[in-house]
């Protein structure tokens, strides 16, 4: 399905590792690329982020292929926020809205050293084993560099932030990546 067309399946929504985010699932894939937004002004170019930023409780929103995942401010509740949060991006799929504007996903990739091998088989692998896996409680990783045998990556959606990240990144990131990779020395979030 792509992102301009109405859906009848329902939105459900789920807790995270993260205790300040949730994370709310499409009925199927509506995004091409994922996004993460820490501001309104961010949020300009997904009519969905724009709705949720308008909540005044709203932290940070970050779009993946078939889930949003909200960070919520300490100050309020998950008891008080996930229905009502849940029944807008309803509505919002509903009615056919985009979740994203168009945009071209060649400028958000990092393309500098992907003559490097290394750089090549650590980006399969964080696309291929590791994505899935934190997508499966609303978050991201990305890469972002390797210089002098470290792979630097961020951590968006729900990782970010969440209490359990470094065991994350140390114990299963770091980890599988050096059984792949024996020469990497370490992986450090930025």
């Amino acid at each position: 399905m792509n992102q301009n067309s109405a859906t009848t399946a329902r939105v459900r929504y789920e807790a995270t590792p993260n205790p300040s985010t949730y994370k709310f699932i499409f009925p199927e894939d509506m995004v091409i690329e994922s996004r993460e937004f820490s501001t309104p002004q961010e949020a300009e170019i997904s009519p969905l982020a724009a709705k949720l930023f308008g909540f005044p409780w709203t932290s940070k929103v970050f779009i993946g292929k078939d889930f949003v995942s909200i960070t919520k401010q300490d100050w309020v509740d998950w008891t008080v926020l996930a229905e009502p949060l849940n029944g807008l991006i309803q509505e919002h799929l509903d009615k056919g809205e985009k979740v994203l504007h168009d945009f071209d996903p060649t400028l958000t990739q990092n393309n500098e050293h992907d003559a490097d091998p290394i750089v090549r088989q650590l980006k399969q692998i964080i696309k291929n084993e590791i994505q899935p896996i934190v997508a499966l409680d609303g978050g991201e990783i990305v890469f972002h560099s390797y210089k002098d045998n470290v792979v630097f990556i961020q951590m968006k959606g729900s990782c970010a932030g969440c209490p359990s990240s470094t065991a994350t990144l140390k114990e299963g990131i770091e980890v599988r990546i050096k059984e792949l990779i024996p020469e990497v020395k370490e992986v450090v979030a930025i």
